[in-house]
């Protein structure tokens, strides 16, 4: 097909190459009818152009498309050459003061608290960073795409509306100038006709309906039968649904499936199909029969390719109008006249009304093409902004209607344009006077909440699916009346007065159908069987909190409107109570000798409802009416004495009754769902608006009755009134045995409804009802939260209202309960409340206390609680704290109604005659059993005193002040006199009992004084023994070579984790084993790039320098018997085999890659390590013969012991010889003296042991290598040698990045680990096969000591030194177990090192830098420096002078000596675990460089150049070999790299200060395979610093045939399976390790109180923290990332759901 199209194709092109733009627009300006004219070129071009085949190619379309379709109108609108036509409009522009960014998704926004009018008022990174907002509180988000930047908008800024950029502009702003001034008559005309024959095209093409023709003006003449299957997006559908149909409809390949469902997702539509029509409809007909199972079928068209075309060129011309108005202002002007012109069809015409009304039809793509050139034309356009937010405000309800029904996000439709119109203050004002806008948005959210019951309210049924969507969309709709909302207006006009109200009244009838919805009763008998619904009604409650605390603020605003919306609410709540008495008997109560009417109603019985909100809106503005002292000012049109108390206080008492009987365990059998709500109803998301207003509600209703009336009126709907109003009640209640349950129910609501009341009288925290501002109700909040616990910043807020500032909030109990302390001092009531206090003097209140006094006094005969008395100990001190206040601030003619104190002190009425509340009082302060409230009463009883004192000496003037605090005094200080003298008491005799104790003691010792002295002795020696490091006098400690310090065998014990046996460690007892965690690691690579090809071909015999990948083993250093190890993992393995039949969800370890969990620590381990005694005392146990060789001498022996092996390997090889040949050469092949080629020492282990060694030994190997065990592979002695080297190396970088001394107190799992890997690795020999060892070790030795048999061995530079040395000193045993010579195993190990240490001077000779520090020093002062001077010199003349001039003596030395001490350190720690031999004290402190003390340990001399003087002969040779290695000649031609000592070590990359700067870096990268795609959750790699994108199907590759996602596979190509990332839009740091472990750790970023913002909530500004990242480098550096995952792993079930391997 394709070869077929070329010429084709090929000679289109050159046709359409050949227009000129110039020419075309020439003949539009002579044309008469230029619409036609216009249309006429683009039936005949655009399909040319566009869709020409079943992949779009858009690079080419948009070229063409500019040069012939863009180009023409682009001359035609500048009459001239674009290229200069544009720049002179720039340039005649006066630029815009807006800034008008359109922001991108993810891109960082920045709010600022202080001075943004409402949240919605953002800056982009740029106007942000020049704004005066970086150093206020300013919060960052990410945006969400959409929106745009408010910089310039004075409107949106309290101060500080510009940025240094766009404040340039300011100026010179006249008083709205008109744009088009600045532009020629005949370019306005000529841009008017294009703009509006373009527009009208777009428009019209877009909107366009049929799919196989197009407008009659734009039909081409031959029509070809070529369609496209195009699929539309939905959010029904989920990406795998699509992929899998899209795989059986187009049989395309999975990739290819997945890349058309990220485009669908991404522009809203994509072709699957091209070709002829059948051909597509049957992909059609697939796809919709795969997708109407479940749900709607996906959508799919076949449309012809012109169409598509035209439709692709319509976006494609939007995009090129909003970038052309971009020039000027006037041209913007145009465009937005054109748009906003009526057509001639009346109402909705214009182009901006027709694409708006068919938002909900177009795709995804088209929709933000539009939504985008809408933003950058008519918004920042003032004067048409205007005009478009009365076409969007006229079509409100259409578009809402649309969107409800529509499958898109509302980030995709044009509803969220709501945002940008409805939060500009002036706008909002406007809309609601001249276009109703309250109302309209109300009442269409009425209409969509069209289920109501019989008495008209909501109700919502079962929460289907599809309700659930179309609530989640209604609510919406709330969300614009909040923006509506957001700013107060300061000044009224009468018009807005009368909208807003009406407004209101809409907001009422809401109200009202919410007023009792989800009404419950109490089940009584069985449990609910099905909870009712009951979260819908809360969420409304929820959205619309805000919404009616923002009408209250406008209602507060002014006078008139507060007043009329009273009127209006009251006349509501009437309605809703209407037929008050219907049905409900009224019934008559006394108490006390007062009695009032009410009716009969149980809330246990009859049906309650929580949600009142018109009640409470009606509280929320009586407290208004009291704070802005309208009360006081106009009563006359206040409708207050019509108000009936008893029917304001009578739903919101039914509700917390319902709260309280909850409490006490009334409703257990209504369920989870009551429960919920009742939770709700007290949280800080509602309460404002829920239980604080019904509080209020209640104040409103006492302060208006009397009091005694409400108590009474209370204990009946708390159903008490019997209990209360019938002497001696409690004692037959009590004495007839009744059900326990009722009488703690009755003690319950007895406490709660004292608590009820102590709340009415005592919260007065809130403006309007206690004289207070709002800074004293945010401070009592804080203080209230704080005594209940400590809190982090962000959890207080979390805690306080979301506006803390207008809150009330409630006492919390906690601070009532555990304190004897007096009830606070608290601010007056305001006028309209005061009258409120006397419920604490009134008759029944009195009755209340009397009563639960008498049941404390006589404690026996009655069922009483003690939390109730300390209830009423709070209530009579509220009192008394109340009648004191009253008479402090009394003033001369005012008499104190408040006569509290001569109320408790009446006794009772004559035939009772009860005694006195006070008389009661006196007696329980004595009573044992109430030793808690002792405190309280004498508290009361004193103020008591008080006060009576107070009123006796004036009974109106007021007390002087003085005497009551003198009389306080004094009692206080006998108080304190009484203390003092008790504590004094209990100090003497504290002291007198340890004086006796203390005589005893004495006299115990002295009676067995044997016996003490024994113990002492027993003591030193036992810590003698203890004290790990082996007593060693002052002589200098040597770790190697045969004047090792020899140290006594110590016998080691242990005891097993399992079976808890000790056992000692033996050659020849059964194995101990330590669990160990084996991995790959790349923390120390210079190199991440290396990648083995075929890992079962690849030999690891050298380590290159650059470390690109080691094997890393760690433990964490709990001891098993293996076999006890070996049952425990079986038993792990079963588990798993049987769990896998039932769920396949994975642990936290993988039990078939043999990992499985410390029994002890649950650390994650994949092997165990045995535990050995130090193997070098066991392989030399010969005789050492003083002679011992030198090193030349030594090499050539060696180097004789191996020709002989190779040439006994090659006879072995070479099969069938005559025997009678094979003496012959026997004899040629003279035999090095005392060496037995034949000789296979005895294996020292015992059989467990020498299992757990290649246990072990095969472990390291199938991991290091990812290949699968084989124990027999020559490779694995040698994999065990490298985890052995990279694991000492590991630790010596950790070590001297912490600057901590080699030998210092290292952790004993750590010092554990080394002990026994080193120990391991030197025994392991004895279980690998002695020729193969032998061969390693002939291998390694030539690549020092060069021989004819090894060629291809890597060049000096290309090995790494240290694990060379490892190799070598462990590889050495198996040679010299077979010479009896007499040479020992310590003389090798000297040699060898010697040897490797001057190889390694050499290489970093080579390599050293040799840049002059001006350290000009030119003759050398120390023997040092003039040894390395002449080591150089030696150096260049082997190198063919290619080696640089020599640097100064001082240079070289100091290069040498920092190269080597790596090294040497950990040559150091190997031979100290090797040999046994304790660390010299002067290593073990921290400090100064411990180079000699380093020499003295390893027996090298202080001056490391004397070994080549002491070497010379064959030194020479050596050298002179290295040297000639064709590889060192390139790079000293500076044809290749290598590796610089001493190596740097590997940090972390260095991220930003500020965290913005981060998410601006983000937000700029784009998804490198979806062309220019912003990507989702861009991922940093803290440790290469690749951003990735993650958790995508755009970047999923193949891995080990799985799909994996971005940053799965960069950590295998990074971290060799390990990756740390930062999430950067979630700012959480992501963990993982292989593809199923995975955790989230705290990011190092933190805001100004210390805390983190996971997902960024909380938008505060974020700061890197040291501390935190240090700790993150650290657990890197450690190898800890994987322990870590599996530890957060096992603490928290949810993250081994997570499909870790698609991030």
């Amino acid at each position: 097909m394709a070869s077929e199209l070329e010429p084709e194709v090929q000679a289109i092109d050159r046709s359409l190459l050949e227009c000129s733009a110039e020419e075309i627009a020439g003949k539009w300006l002579q044309a008469t009818d230029l619409t036609r004219e216009v249309y006429q070129h683009l039936a005949h071009y655009v399909p040319k152009i566009y869709c020409r085949g079943p992949n779009p190619l858009p690079q080419k379309e948009d070229m063409l498309a500019q040069h012939v379709l863009l180009g023409p109108m682009e001359w035609y609108l500048c009459g001239e050459d674009p290229a200069f036509g544009f720049p002179k409009l720039e340039q005649a522009n006066k630029p815009s003061h807006l800034c008008g960014r359109v922001f991108k998704v993810g891109e960082p926004t920045y709010s600022c608290r202080d001075c943004a009018v409402d949240p919605t008022c953002v800056l982009c990174m740029e106007c942000f960073l020049g704004s005066i907002h970086r150093d206020h509180r300013y919060r960052m988000t990410t945006s969400g795409g959409g929106g745009f930047c408010d910089c310039g908008d004075t409107e949106a800024w309290k101060e500080g509306p510009y940025c240094q950029k766009h404040e340039l502009n300011t100026s010179e702003i006249e008083e709205e100038e008109d744009p088009l001034v600045h532009l020629s008559e005949d370019v306005i005309a000529r841009t008017y006709n294009i703009f509006a024959i373009m527009f009208r095209y777009a428009v019209e093409i877009l909107t366009w309906e049929k799919e196989s023709e197009l407008p009659a003006d734009l039909e081409m003449v031959e029509k070809s039968d070529t369609y496209y299957c195009m699929l539309f997006n939905d959010e029904v559908h989920t990406y795998e649904q699509v992929i899998y149909t899209l795989q059986k409809a187009v049989n395309c390949t999975q990739k290819e499936a997945i890349g058309f469902a990220t485009t669908v997702d991404r522009d809203g539509r994509r072709s699957v199909r091209y070709g002829d029509f059948q051909y597509c409809e049957q992909a059609k007909s697939v796809i919709v029969r795969n997708t109407s199972r479940q749900t709607k079928p996906l959508k799919v068209q076949v449309m012809h390719s012109s169409i598509v075309a035209h439709q692709n060129f319509g976006l494609k011309l939007l995009s090129w109008l909003g970038s052309i108005i971009g020039y000027s202002d006037g041209l913007r002007r145009i465009l937005c006249q054109v748009g906003l012109q009526e057509g001639p069809d009346g109402e909705n015409s214009s182009l901006v009304d027709r694409l708006m009304l068919s938002d909900s039809k177009l795709w995804k793509g088209a929709r933000s093409v539009y939504h985008q050139l809408f933003m950058s034309s008519l918004l920042m356009d003032l004067k048409y902004k205007k005009l478009f937010a009365v076409r969007f405000a006229k079509n409100y309800e259409r578009l809402q209607s649309d969107y409800v029904t529509d499958d898109h996000d509302r980030e995709f439709s044009v509803a969220d344009l709501s945002v940008q119109i409805f939060t500009v203050p002036s706008l909002a004002r406007m809309l609601i006077t001249e276009e109703n806008l309250m109302s309209i948005i109300i009442k269409t959210f009425m209409d969509h909440l069209r289920h109501r019951d019989a008495h008209g309210r909501f109700q919502f049924e079962r929460y289907t699916a599809l309700q659930a969507f179309k609530f989640r969309r209604v609510q919406s709709l709330i969300l614009d009346l909040k923006y509506v909302l957001i700013s107060k207006p300061t000044e009224w006009s009468d018009e807005l007065r009368q909208k807003f109200l009406e407004g209101f009244d809409a907001f009422l009838e809401l109200l009202k159908c919410m007023q009792g919805m989800d009404p419950i009763t109490r089940q009584v008998g069985q449990h609910i069987e099905m909870e009712p619904e009951w979260e819908a009604a809360f969420t409304l409650q929820m959205k619309l909190t805000h919404v009616i605390s923002m009408m209250q603020d406008w209602c507060a605003s002014d006078e008139k409107v507060l007043i009329e919306a009273y009127k209006k609410c009251l006349t509501v709540l009437m309605q809703c109570h209407g037929g008050y008495t219907d049905g409900e008997q009224p019934i008559t109560l006394s108490i006390c000798g007062h009695s009032v009417e009410t009716i009969r109603y149980c809330v246990s019985q009859e049906k309650v409802s929580i949600h009142l909100p018109v009640s409470r809106l009606l509280a929320g503005l009586h407290v208004l009416l009291s704070k802005s002292e309208v009360a006081y000012k106009f009563p006359e049109l206040l409708p207050l004495s019509e108000l009936s108390p008893p029917m304001l206080i009578e739903h919101p008492l039914r509700c917390l009754v319902l709260c309280a009987q909850v409490h006490a365990g009334m409703w257990r059998r209504n369920g989870f769902s009551l429960v919920n709500q009742i939770y709700y109803y007290h949280n800080v998301k509602c309460r404002r608006e829920m239980f604080d207003k019904d509080i209020v509600m209640l104040q409103t209703g006492v302060s208006m009755m009397d009091p005694n009336h409400f108590l009474m009126i209370m204990l009946s709907r708390f159903e008490l009134y019997q209990i209360f109003s019938t002497p001696d009640y409690g004692k037959r209640f009590s004495s007839e045995i009744t059900h326990k349950d009722v009488v703690q129910q009755n003690n319950t609501l007895i406490e709660e409804m004292l608590y009820l009341i102590i709340m009415l009288v005592g919260e007065r925290f809130s403006p309007g009802v206690g004289q207070v501002n709002a800074t004293d109700e945010i401070k009592r909040e804080i203080i209230h939260q704080l005594s209940i616990k400590p809190m982090a910043h962000s959890e207080l807020v979390k805690s306080l209202p979301e506006d803390a500032e207008e809150a009330q909030r409630k006492m919390k109990r906690q601070n009532r309960e555990d304190t004897a302390l007096p009830p606070p001092v608290l601010p007056p009531f305001c006028p309209l409340f005061a009258s409120l206090v006397n419920i604490l003097q009134s008759d029944v209140m009195l009755c209340i206390m009397g009563t639960i006094l008498q049941w404390a006094v006589e404690h026996n005969g009655y069922a009483w609680s003690e939390s109730m008395l300390q209830r009423v100990l709070h209530l009579i001190g509220m009192a008394l704290q109340e009648e004191k206040q009253h008479l402090e601030n009394v003033t001369e003619e005012h008499v104190v109604t408040f006569t509290f104190t001569q109320k408790i002190s009446k006794p009772g009425e004559a035939p009772k005659n009860s005694p006195s509340i006070l008389a009661m009082l006196e007696t329980l302060q004595n009573a044992p059993y109430l030793e808690v409230h002792k405190d309280m009463i004498r508290w009361i009883l004193k103020t008591f005193n008080a006060v009576k004192k107070m009123r006796e000496s004036s009974p109106t003037s007021p007390v002087a002040e003085t005497e009551g605090t003198i009389m306080e005094e004094s009692s206080r200080d006998k108080d304190k006199a009484e203390r003092k003298r008790k504590a004094e008491i209990a100090r003497l005799r504290r002291e007198k009992i340890m004086a006796q104790m203390s005589e005893m003691q004495r006299h115990f010792i002295d009676e067995n004084k044997e016996l003490f002295q024994q113990t002492l002795e027993l003591d030193a020696s036992t810590s003698a023994v203890l004290d790990n490091s082996p007593v060693v006098s002052d002589m200098t400690l040597t770790a190697l070579g045969p004047t090792q310090t020899q140290v006594p065998e110590q016998r080691q014990f242990v005891t097993c984790i399992l079976c808890q046996e000790e056992q000692e460690v033996k050659v020849e007892s059964r194995a101990m084993v330590l669990a160990a965690f084996v991995q790959r690691s790349t923390v120390l690579s210079k190199n991440r790039s290396k990648f083995i090809q075929d890992p079962e071909k690849y030999d690891p015999l050298f380590m290159h320098p650059d470390l690109s990948c080691g094997t890393h083993t760690s433990s964490c250093g709990h001891i098993m018997h293996a076999h006890c190890w070996q049952r425990y993992f079986d038993s792990v393995q079963a588990k798993e085999q049987r769990r896998q039949q039932r769920l396949r969800l994975h642990t936290s370890y993988d039990v078939e890659n043999g990992e499985f969990l410390c029994p002890l620590c649950e650390c994650l381990s994949n092997t165990v390590i045995p535990l050995l005694l130090p193997p070098r005392n066991i392989f030399n146990n010969r005789l050492n013969f003083s002679d011992q060789p030198n090193l030349t001498q030594w090499i050539r022996t060696i180097s004789q012991q191996i020709k002989a092996l190779q040439f006994l390997r090659k006879e072995e090889s070479t099969p069938n010889n005559a025997p009678t040949k094979n003496s012959e050469n026997m004899d040629e092949l003279q035999l090095p003296e005392g060496f037995r080629p034949d000789f296979h020492p005895k294996n020292p282990y015992s059989e467990s042991i020498k299992e757990m060694l290649t246990t072990f030994g095969t472990a390291t190997y199938k991991v290091g290598l990812k290949v699968h065990p084989n124990e027999e592979d020559p490779r694995v002695p040698i994999m065990c040698w490298g985890s052995c080297a990279y694991t000492i190396q590991s630790i010596e970088r950790i070590l001297s990045d912490e600057d901590k001394p080699l030998f210092g107190p290292l952790p004993c799992r750590l010092d554990d680990c080394l002990r026994s890997l080193t120990r391991f690795a030197a025994a392991h020999w004895t279980v690998a096969s002695l020729s193969v060892v032998q061969g390693h070790f002939c291998k390694l030795f030539a690549s020092l000591v060069p021989n004819d048999s090894h060629e291809e061995l890597p060049c000096i530079l290309d090995i790494d030194m240290f694990h060379l040395l490892v190799g070598l000193v462990l590889a050495f045993p198996a040679l010299q177990c077979q010479d009896f010579s007499g040479i020992s195993l310590g003389t090798g190990d000297l040699h060898i090192f010697h040897l490797v240490t001057m190889a390694h001077i050499i290489q970093i000779l080579l390599t050293s830098c040799t840049e002059e520090n001006g350290m000009d020093q030119e003759n050398p002062t120390c023997e040092e420096e003039s040894a390395v001077l002449a080591l150089y010199k030696t150096l260049h003349q082997y190198t063919g002078s290619a080696l640089k001039e020599t640097p100064s003596g001082w240079h070289l030395w100091r290069s040498v000596r920092a190269g080597v001490t790596p090294f040497l350190k950990c040559s150091a720690l190997f031979f100290h675990y090797l040999n046994g031999v304790p660390s010299p004290p002067d290593i073990q402190v921290p400090g100064t460089s411990h180079f000699e003390h380093l020499c003295n340990y390893l027996s090298l001399p202080n001056n490391l150049i004397c070994l080549f003087q002491e070497n010379s002969e064959i030194m020479n040779s050596l050298i002179e070999s290295w040297c000639h290695n064709s590889e060192v000649k390139r790079y000293l031609e500076g044809e290749r790299d290598a590796i610089r000592y001493p190596r740097e070590s590997n940090k972390l990359i260095n991220l930003p200060e500020d965290y913005s700067s981060l998410i601006n870096q983000a937000s700029n990268f784009s998804c490198p395979k979806s062309g220019g795609d912003k990507s989702r959750a861009p991922t940093l790699c803290l440790v290469c610093g690749s951003l990735l994108c993650s958790q995508s199907y755009c970047c999923q590759t193949e891995l080990e045939g799985e799909d994996v996602g971005a940053c799965t596979a960069h950590t295998y190509s990074c971290g060799s399976g390990v990756g740390i990332f930062l999430r950067v839009r979630e700012c959480q740091v992501l963990f993982l390790a292989g593809k199923t472990k995975g955790c989230f750790y705290s990011p190092p970023y933190l805001d100004d109180y210390g805390e983190t913002d996971q997902g960024l909530r909380r938008g505060n500004p974020l700061h890197l923290c040291k501390e935190r990242f240090k700790k993150i480098q650290k657990l890197w550096h450690q190898h800890s990332v994987t322990e870590e995952i599996g530890h957060a792993q096992e603490a928290n079930q949810t993250l081994v759901g997570i499909d870790w391997q698609h991030l």
